[in-house]
């Protein structure tokens, strides 16, 4: 299994960006999608997770109202669409995949397979 996460970059508090992650390697469909993200000195956190069939959503406490998951099964693609960004949302930004819907629950040890992070720096 692999994923590809592009989208991260640098941008002010308030603005906007979209994270994506293509995945391949296993039916894209039949899996819990999700994203986790790590700042400095940080431990790496759950931010929002996705089911296979898209019906099921999950966010973190700091990132609800304002971070969307959603997916493209047709695509194996997987996106974090993340409105009103703050400085405290600065971090490397990995996708992953498990089997199993747990939601908020899941844990960097319940993942299968991570991405490559992508790097997210908001400035005040």
């Amino acid at each position: 299994v692999q994923l590809q996460a592009s989208g991260g970059g640098l941008v002010q508090a308030g603005d906007s960006l979209r994270l994506s992650c293509a995945a391949s390697g296993r039916t894209f469909s039949s899996y819990v999608m999700g994203w986790f993200r790590q700042a400095p000195g940080n431990e790496r956190k759950f931010v929002a997770a996705i089911s296979g069939s898209g019906g099921s959503t999950s966010y973190g406490d700091s990132v609800k109202g304002r971070f969307t998951i959603s997916r493209d099964n047709a695509k194996n693609t997987v996106f974090l669409q993340m409105n009103s960004l703050k400085p405290e949302d600065t971090a490397v930004y990995y996708c992953a995949t498990r089997t199993g819907w747990v939601g908020s629950r899941w844990t960097p040890r319940g993942v299968d397979y991570w991405g490559q992070g992508t790097q997210v720096t908001v400035s005040s």
